[in-house]
């Protein structure tokens, strides 16, 4: 009787499938290199150019993913956008320190190597990259049977920039009546995704038949970098703020320096459609404002002598407004008054 062999391909893992979906990263990859000159797709580890421009270069890192969104992705079987959901996550985070996205790796767990669907979400992170103007150098594409359930899996990614030392946004730079902005969101970005899916559930509501959410619950999070560099560029900005989980509150007051508060007054938030919805689902006031950005996807903290300059840099639909003011006080942030959700 002749004895089974055991193979990797056997428990689970096809090397062959991994190996041309890494060709496939390098050759987008290649497309969008730029002035870089190095190859680093496919090798140990990757190596990036430190610009010439910066006197005291200082390093910041960031690491995030895009939660249960990938779920709703899943479920429509369309992957094109949560890619760039997955860049955003982390150069916004990078820019509230001042610094300038220049590289990002991500990290992609799957039960099974799906090449089409591996490829589409390839391509969003290729198109984020671009929009942030930092470099994909390389990742992980781990295939684990057993761990996930057929056709489930999960992205992360990491983003690493470089600020000069004088260029750091630091608490200390934000002073007394300095102004609060908003800048508006996309939608819900990629936070808050598991209660949209508990609500999708308790209501039974079919999404593959509704246009509306399925266009809003895959609209991907926009990307603040540029903007925001600008402002820094031109020593606009004091500070800043990126609105994910946890909401506005929750983000702010990690800005905001010892002894200063920003009050915040929530009637002049304009919010979105799908927040709306949202709400009008037996969701109150404090849990919308804790878990979603409600509409409000990032804030700017400006001196009031540089609102006019400031708006300048923007488009109209991303346009901030001011929601607030740096007050004297404790706690560091302070929510008045409430959204208009009619």
């Amino acid at each position: 009787m002749k004895k089974e062999k055991f193979t990797y391909e056997k428990s689970g893992v096809n090397i062959n499938a991994a190996d041309n979906f890494v060709r496939f990263i390098s050759s987008i990859s290649s497309n969008n290199k730029g002035k870089k000159k190095f190859n680093n797709i496919g090798g140990f580890g990757s190596i990036s150019n430190i610009p010439k421009n910066l006197k005291n270069p200082k390093i910041v890192a960031c690491t995030d993913g895009v939660g249960t969104k990938v779920e709703i992705a899943n479920l429509l079987n369309k992957y094109d956008t949560i890619g760039i959901d997955l860049v955003a996550m982390s150069v916004n985070d990078l820019i509230v320190q001042g610094a300038r996205p220049l590289l990002f790796l991500d990290y992609i767990s799957i039960n099974k190597i799906d090449l089409n669907k591996l490829k589409s979400i390839l391509k969003g992170i290729v198109k984020g990259c671009k929009i942030s103007n930092c470099e994909l150098v390389g990742g992980e594409t781990a295939e684990m049977p057993g761990t996930y359930e057929k056709g489930k899996f999960d992205i992360a990614g990491f983003a690493v920039g470089l600020v000069d030392e004088k260029k750091i946004l630091i608490k200390e730079n934000i002073k007394k009546n300095d102004l609060v902005l908003a800048i508006p969101s996309s939608g819900v970005h990629s936070n808050g995704y598991s209660l949209v899916r508990h609500v999708l559930k308790n209501k039974k509501i079919n999404l593959k038949n509704n246009l509306f959410l399925k266009k809003e619950l895959l609209r991907p999070t926009k990307i603040y970098v540029q903007e925001v560099l600008n402002l820094i560029d031109n020593n606009l900005l004091n500070g800043c703020a990126n609105i994910t989980g946890g909401g506005l509150a929750d983000n702010i007051k990690r800005v905001i320096p010892d002894r200063l508060v920003a009050d915040i007054d929530l009637n002049k938030v304009k919010t979105k459609k799908i927040f709306k919805w949202l709400k009008q689902n037996n969701i109150d006031d404090k849990e919308m404002l804790k878990t979603f950005n409600c509409g409000v996807g990032f804030c700017l903290i400006v001196n009031p002598k540089n609102l006019d300059k400031v708006t300048k840099f923007f488009t109209k639909e991303f346009k901030p407004y001011v929601i607030g003011k740096i007050t004297k006080g404790k706690n560091k942030v302070k929510l008045n008054g409430k959204i208009d959700w009619s």
